[in-house]
């Protein structure tokens, strides 16, 4: 079944019983994004025929969102293809035609913080000026030299100095600092200027970490992201096309729209769930939130069993239905484990992984879309940035909840207009953009119409026509928009986050080490019960398995590392069952 090797010693265990009498495993995909798609996707071209995927809210895609209004599509979610040469989602995209009507302004090489590459950043201040062109110039020089180096301490194993306190915006912002101050040339008016751009730059690295701060970031980890050569493109047609791609060949009735999991049973011992282990939710008993689509208290057994069969795995979804299962993928996103690992498992997980959710860092970074009659700002202009000048000297970009505003670090211009109009797309990260999240369109709009007109010193700007802007903080089937190493945590911790369960030697000697305790295995959890039985006959290997961007050491926080990590684990598991397929029914 596995191998020759292993498949003779274990031909007698039930579950291999089970597994033979059924002729294929099952494999529950919790998740319809792009890791959870790529690997239904993989699993089924490789034989697989047992698949379910449980999506819990009304839509396929995950973070993945692309809204049409008019003729325009606008990206709530992931928005560029980062980098081309091997990117999976670029060849995706370019051999299904979906570049075709990608400007050159749209393909731009180096640091993504613009829609489109011409024209210029026009850095206005909070007193309606713009700053000169030789000033952004140089400052922008000098911030990319620091940033440089904020490289290279993990490429080249530099250590880190305590005054850094391992973080990206510790050490950044005293690098510049000292630089902007030591400048012979600059008077003490232009030094201050380059000071309040500073954290304008800071927002807009937080804005691209997804952290409330660039202080939390670890400078130690910070160089391990692997960025892919090549231009960066945005898919005029939407990033849901490429969803779609991915979605294609997967048979409707596989995947299941508005069904929310409350828990994970794995490492089970008996033929069926025992006693008190599932039962139907207690009103109030939230262990992790519902959103639409929910179908709590509906009790439905529409999956049953065969009870001589041992199952590994239990999933239990809020409508109360039990999906048994040999095999689940987890993809949800971190945001997620941080807020429900404790009630999502039972047993619960391994103290090393917990750990590792708890170092490991995701943040909430949203867009806010204005849409106008007519643009107030001139053609050669892309962006709108705004500086603060009374912020020169802050050591801390965290704002009181009234004040959420200051953390909008600008707005960009969406290129071409022939396409989306006269719409800017402004940015705001962190516990800031929660409290946006809270707020209504109405004020929101209000807000940032008068920022617009502060900082460009035009009180006649009239409040957009519309407005659209994203939830990812407080959407309880996200908690964030993709993840990053924080201070303390490191690439290890994205592997350990990424190892399947139970911990075991390896998936080709698992039944020959059954007997022994598995190292890493929390055998002491709020379910003593269904913990590791030493007596057992046999544990099944890769019972819980993990996808997802933030499991993926040199890509996360991308859609190719979401991608290829739903790949990888579906790689795993025909591995696992090679020999079956491969000897055929």
């Amino acid at each position: 079944m596995q191998s020759s090797e292993s498949s003779g010693e274990s031909a007698d265990d039930p579950l291999s019983r089970g597994l033979r009498r059924r002729g294929q495993p099952r494999v529950v995909v919790i998740g319809a994004g792009l890791a959870g798609l790529a690997a239904t996707k993989a699993l089924l071209e490789q034989g697989f025929t047992d698949v379910t995927v449980l999506e819990a809210s009304s839509r396929i895609g995950g973070r993945v969102q692309s809204v049409k209004l008019g003729h325009a599509t606008f990206e709530l979610g992931a928005t560029w293809i980062h980098g081309s040469h091997g990117n999976p989602i670029y060849h995706l995209a370019e051999a299904n035609g979906l570049l075709e009507e990608t400007t050159d302004g749209e393909r731009s090489v180096g640091r993504i913080s613009f829609y489109s590459k011409n024209g210029v950043a026009c850095y206005l201040t909070d007193r309606g000026r713009r700053i000169p062109k030789d000033v952004v110039e140089e400052f922008s020089d000098l911030y990319n030299e620091v940033y440089t180096l904020t490289q290279e301490f993990f490429r080249h194993g530099k250590p880190v100095n305590a005054e850094s306190r391992n973080s990206v915006g510790v050490f950044t912002r005293e690098e510049v600092r000292n630089r902007i101050r030591d400048d012979p040339d600059d008077s003490e008016a232009t030094k201050r200027l380059k000071l309040a751009m500073m954290q304008q730059y800071l927002k807009v690295e937080s804005c691209e970490s997804s952290s409330h701060s660039i202080d939390e970031v670890s400078l130690s980890a910070f160089g391990e992201w692997t960025e892919i050569p090549g231009a960066h493109h945005i898919i005029p047609s939407g990033f849901m096309r490429v969803v779609e791609l991915l979605a294609e060949g997967i048979p409707a009735h596989v995947i299941q729209l508005g069904k929310p999991v409350r828990c994970i049973h794995w490492d089970q011992a008996s033929p069926h769930p025992r006693g008190p282990e599932i039962q139907p939710r207690e009103e109030g008993d939230h262990n992790h939130d519902t959103g639409e689509g929910s179908q709590s208290g509906e009790s439905s057994q529409g999956c049953g069993w065969d009870e001589d069969e041992q199952w590994p795995v239990v999933v239990e979804c809020e409508d109360c239905e039990v999906i048994p299962a040999d095999h689940v993928i987890v993809t949800v996103s971190l945001g997620v484990l941080k807020r429900q690992y404790t009630s999502f498992f039972r047993p619960g997980l391994p103290m090393e992984k917990v750990a590792a959710i708890h170092r490991l860092g995701i943040g909430t970074t949203d867009k806010i879309f204005l849409e106008f009659e007519e643009p107030f700002w001139g053609p050669e202009c892309n962006s709108l940035q705004f500086v603060w000048e009374d912020e020169a000297e802050r050591l801390t970009l965290t704002y009181p909840p009234e004040q959420w505003y200051r953390k909008i670090c600008g707005f960009d211009v969406l290129y071409p207009p022939e396409r989306y109009g006269h719409v800017l797309s402004g940015w705001i990260c962190g516990e800031e953009a929660l409290v946006m999240e809270r707020c209504d369109d109405e004020a929101v709009a209000e807000i940032c119409t008068e920022m617009l007109r502060q900082f460009t010193g035009n009180p006649n700007i009239p409040k957009p026509r519309r407005i659209l802007r994203s939830a990812w903080g407080s959407n309880p089937y996200f908690r964030g928009s993709y993840s990053y190493t924080q201070v303390g945590s490191s690439g290890a911790d994205v592997e350990k986050l990424a190892k399947p369960l139970p911990y075991m030697e390896s998936s080709k000697t698992a039944h020959r080490s059954s007997t022994k305790q598995q190292p890493g295995h929390l055998l002491s959890s709020k379910c003593p019960e269904q913990s590791l039985d030493l007596n057992r006959g046999s544990v099944k290997p890769m019972q819980v398995l993990f996808s997802g961007e933030a499991t993926h050491r040199g890509y996360y926080s991308t859609t190719h590392g979401a991608l290829l990590s739903g790949r990888r684990e579906a790689a795993r598991l025909a591995e696992m069952y090679r020999d079956l397929f491969r000897q055929g029914p």
